[in-house]
């Protein structure tokens, strides 16, 4: 029997943000309250947060969305990772410029999964947290009827990639939609790349490549300790345990793997027989007890991280590096992890499409001030005067979509101008994401390639997690 949030019986925490958050909405948020029932009426779209532990599920409510109820309701175990999120969810709704409105309805009890099934207090359930359960998480859901946004990776294991699988059976057999959170897609310098990269008079067509030499090579640097949402980042010890988040080469590779479909076969639907795995690899990052303490708070290392200690060193495996072929394409994709970056830096982002006619680079170093720049070089077999023509062209018919986008000479290549206002900050695109994502429940259905290719690009990254094992 469903149930609506009026009949709910939830048991708020009596400590910490979940209160806090409760008690110190601002006045929006109370107005919200007071209209809860007639809201839960209207809204199309309720939201259930389900275990938030990564800062991630808070940033998919960092805007409000037209048709998405205020009131969100959260089930979870308790704990600090509890009390982050909603800590994040109040400070979104105190800030100065564009202030949410969110009311956090929060239940705690060691049968949250069970009780927001049961409760089914809304459509559309966030899943962004510990991974050890995630895949476990996405299936209930969908078997459950509920619509699934979930932050990456959805698999950490082979065993989680069959369940993976088949969610995603019953979620065509239920109509209701699974999908993962691509933020990526949206950072605008990668968007250009594509665009760029479909232009045959200035890019030509894919070379073939090499494994020395790629015909695509995405590279991601990631810091443990930064800045979100305005303070400093704090991690929940389990983040460093590789078993409950997953290894560096089935987490950020996510991201990568997903832009090289995208971005090399791009509204295409591929198959898991297009890719080859040629190699993988796995390293650790030491991360000293003192570096422990300062993005976690803890003084000593959990009992569960015992065993990954060295020397008093803990030794994380987040760093992975693949080798494949797409369609015959050579790829080359790489994440690592440091502590943290120099100053005025951040995650940075390297990425390479080499053309028949021109390679489209993505740069992010010291150079670029730590911001991504995206360069277009001319292969020596086309005449400067056939590169530029073709160069302005493809500029000029970008305008219709990001005008204000420019060219210039930077030595023996040019860098692409971006206007300020497509800079809207990785944060900003958990909202990008969360847009597109009601849209295709509005329409009632995604792209039809977007399915087989999450399946191809997990299956892709489970091939290189066993290749790394040496399976």
């Amino acid at each position: 029997m469903n149930r609506t949030p009026t009949h709910l019986a939830l048991r708020l925490a009596a400590f910490g943000a979940a209160a806090l958050v409760m008690a110190t909405a601002p006045a929006s948020a109370q107005q919200a309250t007071q209209q809860g029932a007639s809201r839960a009426d209207s809204a199309r779209f309720r939201l259930i947060t389900l275990d938030p532990g990564h800062f991630h599920a808070s940033l998919v409510q960092k805007f409000m969305y037209p048709d998405v109820d205020s009131v969100v309701w959260v089930y979870s175990a308790g704990g600090d990772d509890l009390k982050e999120h909603l800590a994040r969810i109040e400070s979104f709704n105190k800030r100065e410029e564009q202030p949410t409105h969110w009311v956090e309805k929060v239940y705690t009890g060691p049968d949250y999964l069970d009780r927001m099934i049961a409760d089914r207090a809304g459509n559309v359930v966030v899943i962004a947290g510990n991974n050890a359960r995630k895949t476990e998480y996405i299936a209930r859901s969908i078997d459950a009827g509920l619509n699934v946004l979930a932050d990456k990776p959805m698999v950490r294991t082979p065993a989680d990639l069959v369940k993976l699988r088949k969610a995603f059976t019953t979620a065509k057999q239920k109509h209701v939609l699974l999908y993962d959170i691509m933020t990526e897609r949206n950072e605008v310098t990668t968007a250009l790349q594509r665009a760029l990269s479909m232009q045959p008079a200035l890019f030509g067509t894919l070379v073939k490549g090499t494994t020395e030499n790629p015909a695509i090579t995405k590279v991601s640097v990631h810091n443990y300790s930064k800045i979100v949402a305005g303070s400093p980042l704090k991690r929940p010890q389990w983040f460093f345990d590789v078993r409950q988040q997953g290894e560096g080469i089935v987490d950020v590779t996510t991201h990568l793997v997903d832009l090289v479909q995208w971005e090399a076969f791009p509204a295409q639907t591929l198959k898991q027989s297009d890719v080859h795995m040629l190699s993988a690899k796995r390293w650790p990052t030491p991360i000293s007890i003192a570096q422990f303490r300062k993005v976690t708070g803890a003084d000593s290392f959990p009992d569960y991280l015992k065993g990954d200690v060295k020397n008093g060193v803990l030794q994380v495996y987040s760093n992975g590096e693949m080798n494949y072929t797409l369609r015959g394409i050579h790829v080359k994709v790489s994440d690592s992890w440091q502590f943290e970056g120099p100053p005025g830096s951040g995650d940075t982002h390297f990425s390479v499409m080499r053309g028949t006619k021109a390679n489209l680079m993505i740069q992010q170093g010291a150079e670029q001030k730590y911001k991504p720049v995206l360069y277009v070089e001319r292969n020596p077999s086309v005449t400067p005067a056939a590169f530029e023509s073709a160069l302005n062209a493809a500029v000029a018919g970008l305008q219709q979509k990001w005008p204000g986008v420019a060219v210039r000479r930077d030595g023996d290549r040019f860098a692409v101008d971006v206007p300020a206002k497509y800079d809207v900050g990785h944060e900003s695109h958990f909202g990008q994401v969360t847009s597109d994502f009601l849209r295709f429940l509005r329409d009632g259905s995604m792209p039809a390639w977007e399915v087989p290719n999450m399946l191809v690009k997990y299956g892709t990254i489970m091939q290189a997690y066993e290749m790394s094992r040496g399976k």
